[in-house]
Formats: structure tokens, C-alpha cells, sequence
């Protein structure tokens, strides 16, 4: 394996995270090192997905502080440096095979606060570009930037046809979380 991929899953369906972990399980099935950072999702939170991770021995990190309505601006803006500068190192680490960035097109995203002085799209290309050739990258999130749509090799864009959470029905335990 010399060129790795950068896979980007995007949209306003649901499904974006659930096909990024439906590659880390195809990637450890064949002996990959594979690693999950979530820039939104919070510990302080359970989700199915960080307790099976954890119970086959892989690694995953809850980065975030929550929904960026939930905690003060410098709370998340906090959260997502530390969250980008863990991602720097791992990424340069030549630790792993796959690592997906889950909800980073979302952090690119925000407009409650400001974000580009600690994380742009320009960062994010440029430490793609410095990656170890054989690292593949997936990144998930609804609004992906145009600039990482152009450099991916793989982007699907979910589209949502019909969900009951919008009949006001609640989330459930191993569907949304």
C-alpha cells in the first residue's frame, strides 16, 4: 500500500460516521492500525460506537465538548485545539494505517464562533498534503468544504430521504447514538 486515500462522507442524511466505522472494522478485519478522533462528540457522553471500539481493543477519542450550543464558545474553542493538535501529532505519528476524523467538516463549519485561527480548511489540506503516503484519512460531517471535496478520492454525499426524527421522534440507543 503506497497511496492512501482520503475518503470524505458528507451530506445531510444520516450515515456519515456509521460508514466511517464500517471502514475501520473492513481495515482492522485485515490487521490495519486504525484510529477514530471525534472533534464534536464529548466523553462526558456515551455512544455506542466508543463502547464496541473500545471492547474489540481499538483506539477512539471523544475530543469535543458536545453540540456547540451546549457549553461557552472558549469551552469548544479549548477542546478543539487540544483536539487539533492531538490530530497533528497522530496524524505525523506513521502510528496507523486509516484514521478517521469524525465530524471535522462540521467543526469547519461552525459560524457561532470562531474557528479558523485554530483549525481552517487551509490547515486541514496542508497537513494532508504532509501525511504519510500510505495513510488513509476519512473525514465525515455535513457541509464539507468545497476545497477538500476537490482533493478527495472518494466523497459520498448522504442525502437524507426520510427520517422520523423529524415527526419529532427521539433518538435512539444504537441507531443515532
Amino acid at each position: 500500500m503506497s497511496n492512501g486515500r482520503l475518503i470524505v462522507y458528507t451530506g445531510e442524511g444520516k450515515g456519515k460516521t456509521t460508514a466511517a466505522l464500517g471502514l475501520v472494522l473492513r481495515a482492522a478485519g485485515r490487521g490495519q492500525r486504525v484510529l477514530v478522533i471525534q472533534f464534536i462528540k464529548s466523553p462526558e457522553r456515551t455512544y455506542g460506537e466508543h463502547i464496541m471500539l473500545k471492547k474489540l481493543g481499538m483506539e477512539i477519542y471523544q475530543l469535543g465538548a458536545g453540540f456547540t450550543w451546549t457549553k461557552t464558545p472558549e469551552i469548544h474553542r479549548q477542546a478543539l485545539k487540544k483536539a487539533w493538535q492531538f490530530t497533528k501529532e497522530k496524524i505525523m505519528s506513521s502510528m496507523y494505517d486509516m484514521i478517521v476524523l469524525d465530524e471535522l467538516n462540521n467543526v469547519l463549519a461552525i459560524d457561532r464562533f470562531p474557528v479558523d485561527d485554530i483549525v481552517s480548511v487551509n490547515d486541514v489540506i496542508q497537513l494532508l498534503k504532509m501525511r504519510p503516503p500510505s495513510l488513509h484519512i476519512v473525514i465525515t460531517g455535513r457541509a464539507a468544504k468545497q476545497e477538500l471535496i476537490d482533493i478527495a478520492d472518494i466523497v459520498t454525499d448522504m442525502q437524507a430521504v426520510k427520517h422520523d426524527y423529524h415527526e419529532g421522534v427521539s433518538a435512539k440507543k444504537g441507531i443515532e447514538y
